[in-house]
């Protein structure tokens, strides 16, 4: 699987990435920070990605590799919940005035 990572958003306790696959975006990524150096990520999947059930180890390690050098899920440091879903837009404040 040839991904490409975009950090999108990063603060002192969390990032957010996309996942670029074969020119589109195939699926974002949050990771929170936690104490004692855990990380816990919730993993969307969009659906139109073509990113099959099986292949999700194989996203989550190409991310782990890239950006978490100390965290493992072997380690039990690191833990994701992955969802596939489908992009209906992004919405945001508007001002009123």
């Amino acid at each position: 699987m040839n991904l490409t990572w975009k950090r999108t958003l990063r603060t002192p306790s969390s990032e957010r990435f996309l996942a670029i696959y074969q020119g589109e975006e195939a699926a974002a990524v949050d990771l929170h920070y936690l104490p004692q150096g855990t990380i816990s990520g919730t993993v969307i999947i969009l659906k139109q990605s073509g990113i099959k059930e099986e292949e999700i180890p194989l996203l989550l390690s190409s991310l782990d590799d890239e950006f978490l050098p100390d965290v493992d899920l072997s380690q039990g440091n690191l833990s994701y919940t992955v969802v596939m879903g489908e992009l209906l837009g992004n919405w945001q404040a508007e001002d009123d005035a």
